[in-house]
């Protein structure tokens, strides 16, 4: 069946109206000062003439973004495929999934960046996140049929979110378009398998403990 739209979930509205504040911000104070502060900056970028690394940046670089259209293909799909996973998992667990997914696509990318590919860009989008719900969605309803707009073929979400990984970490590999955080995109990815596969096995743990 095709995918289908619903009203917004609590959390996913509160992010998606966080991430276009913050836009706007962005767009009011000049290109540089919430980067310069918020982005997510390589851990030797002090050395080379730029902001340095801080803790908070693991999360903030997740509001900021480049642009009208990285904000706005962020949001549409945060605006497709959130709420469904919002509400099969709840508001805590969602919560504590999309943020680790961002922590997750960050460590990723501090790693690449500081031991593959050295590079004195930040990484800003919510990217990491979306990546991570994107994978949650196809796992969960495997079947739900999707359609892009440069391939008007429907495709099951299972196949669509096994593409998709596939051509970022091809991307990251390969260095196709180095704009883009590909192996953050990979890292909230890889994150939220961690966590899906953890959730799976507290389950089954319960289910032999009551059956015991």
């Amino acid at each position: 069946m095709p995918i289908m739209f619903g009203p917004l979930t609590p959390v996913v509205r509160a992010v998606l109206y966080a991430n276009v504040i913050v836009f706007g911000l962005q767009w009011l104070t000049g290109p540089y000062l919430l980067p310069g502060l918020f982005a997510l900056w390589p851990l030797n970028s002090a050395h080379l003439g730029q902001p340095p690394f801080e803790p908070w940046q693991l999360i903030t670089y997740a509001f900021l973004h480049g642009g009208f259209w990285h904000i706005a293909l962020n949001m549409w799909a945060l605006y497709i495929f959130g709420p469904d996973v919002e509400r099969l998992v709840g508001v805590r667990r969602f919560i504590l999934y999309y943020l680790l997914c961002v922590v997750g696509a960050a460590i990723t990318q501090l790693v690449v960046v500081q031991y593959l590919y050295p590079a004195p860009e930040a990484t800003v989008g919510a990217s990491g996140g979306i990546m991570g719900l994107l994978l949650f969605y196809g796992m969960a309803f495997p079947q739900r049929r999707l359609l892009l707009l440069f391939l008007p073929i429907p495709l099951p979400a299972w196949l669509f979110v096994t593409l998709y990984a596939a051509l970022e970490l091809f991307s990251g590999l390969f260095g196709i378009d180095q704009g883009t955080a590909h192996f953050a995109h990979v890292g909230g990815m890889a994150t939220g398998l961690v966590m899906i596969l953890y959730w799976r096995w507290q389950q089954r743990r319960r289910y032999q403990d009551w059956q015991g």
